[in-house]
């Protein structure tokens, strides 16, 4: 396994014969698995172990996935795979939106899993110092650490997930070019993301304006190219 880690993956799901699928192949893979039948044992687990990457099901007894998941993203970024049963696109962007990192409509191949979970773990992995030291981006205002992997906008902090902080700096070093959907589904999972929507590139967009506080219709940071992608703001 070439994503090395100590903390342990989160499964969530109250369908045992799921959780036991699940475990075998996380842990032939040499993850530390721990699990939960439901939100309010998955919350108090979160808190206890903080783990390295949840897998999530969105329907849970006591607090479903999405009550649960918007409650852990106001305290941590930490990775999450939400799976369900409600697979249509809708659902899918729906979930990408509320903070998932990635999603998997059941029934699902426990391989297929596997290999999202090391994807998603290896970027954040990435994403927090996994590189050489890579420097300071400046673009208007905003200053971005690629080492701490850090974001700040005239001098104050700017909270942003492992998926939104990549887009950005995709974004900032194509220095004004315009960067098609597709690239920066690329630069989210890489060439190998099997059935990554590239809408899921317009929810993240979407929350990453919201967060810089650019206002509709004025464009600080990021233009949308209508029928192309994405740019920065020269």
């Amino acid at each position: 396994m070439d994503v090395e880690m100590t903390a342990p993956i989160l499964v969530v799901d109250d369908d045992p014969k799921i959780v036991s699928l699940v475990r075998t192949y996380l842990e032939r893979e040499g993850l530390r698995v721990i699990t939960a039948a439901d939100g309010r044992g998955a919350l108090n687990a979160f808190t206890e172990f903080r783990p390295a990457l949840i897998v999530l099901d969105l329907m849970l007894p006591e607090l479903d996935g999405l009550a649960l998941m918007r409650i852990i993203r106001e305290r941590s970024d930490v990775p999450i795979v939400m799976v369900s049963a409600r697979g249509q696109v809708a659902d899918r962007v729906y979930g990408i939106h509320e903070g998932a990192d990635d999603y998997l409509a059941k029934p699902f191949s426990p391989a297929e899993l596997v290999v999202r979970v090391k994807a998603v773990l290896r970027r954040a992995k990435d994403a927090n110092g996994g590189h050489d030291a890579r420097g300071i981006l400046e673009h208007g205002d905003l200053t971005i650490d690629l080492d701490r992997v850090e974001v700040r906008r005239d001098g104050e902090p700017v909270s942003l997930t492992p998926a939104e902080f990549r887009l950005l700096v995709a974004l900032v070093q194509a220095r004004g070019r315009v960067l098609s959907r597709q690239a920066l589904l690329d630069s989210l999972y890489g060439p190998a993301q099997g059935e990554a929507l590239e809408r899921t590139v317009d929810v993240h967009i979407g929350r990453l304006r919201d967060k810089l506080g650019e206002q509709v219709g004025e464009p600080r940071y990021i233009v949308t190219v209508r029928g192309l992608g994405y740019r920065s703001v020269a």
